[in-house]
């Protein structure tokens, strides 16, 4: 079974250039200190819901992706345009690279509530948005704390969640679409992993379809790595869902991309996406599976 994410705005897009230069850790399963901050992160998550649905077009949309630029501590660069994407690079000389990547826009429309007056309202977005945005800049300060081991390129697209798959096909996918097609020249990272939909406090991960297609050693490399940290019981293997999602335009410009996204979540486009239904501790888990892959 196919199911597609909708998405985007294409209302213009300014490609903004994030370089966050590495500083001079932290986690307790198998014996360690942990690096990621999941208490912090979840402080991310919850400062993105007050400045309210991040749709692209609107001030909150707006406010929020000036907040990302000032936490990455980086000067924005190119013109002012109602989308936008920010990359923040760490090891920027490195040759060998991990990419992650994170949506920071919010959907306009909660066209999956069961109230039919709620469908013409914005989808708040605590865990659909944020907590992808959360993840990635919590492996920011553990990264700033203790440079990583390879390059990593932290991504955060926008215009993912603004249109319809079936009748917006030109306007899907353009933050992903756009850094594929405008990715620095012979820009190739080892692997790259899109967070989606990670801090459902009942979280659950398995493979997703088109990822264990395209990229079933990265996906093998993911879950191995959950596993080891004693994440076994939340990352299952086995393909669940296929989504089409912003790992698939990566994919098409032969990135080796796959999706950690727990499509099981009954909130999934519903104005019931709210803060209550995600936790730091979810965060934790995802966090510590992303700083341990580029360790």
């Amino acid at each position: 079974m196919t199911i597609r994410k909708s998405r985007l705005l294409r209302a213009g897009l300014c490609f903004t250039l994030a370089l966050v230069a590495p500083a001079c850790g932290a986690r307790e399963g198998a014996g360690r200190t942990r690096e990621f901050a999941g208490a912090r992160a979840f402080g991310y998550l919850e400062q993105q819901m007050q400045f309210g649905p991040r749709i692209p077009g609107t001030a909150a949309h707006e406010r929020t992706g000036d907040w990302i630029l000032q936490h990455l501590h980086v000067t924005r660069q190119g013109a002012t345009l109602h989308l936008r994407n920010f990359i923040a690079r760490f090891r920027p000389g490195a040759p060998d690279r991990v990419l992650f990547l994170a949506h920071w826009d919010t959907r306009p429309h909660a066209d999956q509530s069961a109230n039919l007056g709620q469908q013409r309202l914005p989808v708040p977005g605590a865990n659909d948005g944020a907590s992808g945005v959360a993840v990635l800049l919590g492996v920011a300060d553990a990264l700033k704390a203790k440079p990583p081991s390879l390059g990593v390129d932290l991504l955060f697209v926008d215009g993912e969640d603004f249109g319809n798959f079936a009748r917006d096909t030109n306007d899907v996918l353009i933050g992903s679409r756009y850094f594929a097609s405008h990715r620095p020249p012979a820009y190739q990272p080892l692997f790259a992993v899109l967070f989606d939909m990670v801090a459902d406090k009942d979280q659950q991960f398995y493979y997703e379809g088109n990822s264990q297609a395209f990229a079933p050693e990265v996906v093998d490399r993911v879950w191995r790595t959950a596993a080891d940290l004693g994440y076994g019981r939340i990352f299952q293997p086995g393909v669940k869902h296929t989504l089409t999602d912003d790992h698939v335009a990566l994919q098409q410009a032969g990135i080796h991309a796959i999706d950690v996204v727990d499509f099981d979540y009954p909130y999934w486009h519903t104005r019931e996406d709210t803060i209550d239904k995600v936790s730091a501790a979810s965060l934790q888990v995802v966090g510590d599976v992303a700083v341990a892959l580029v360790r």
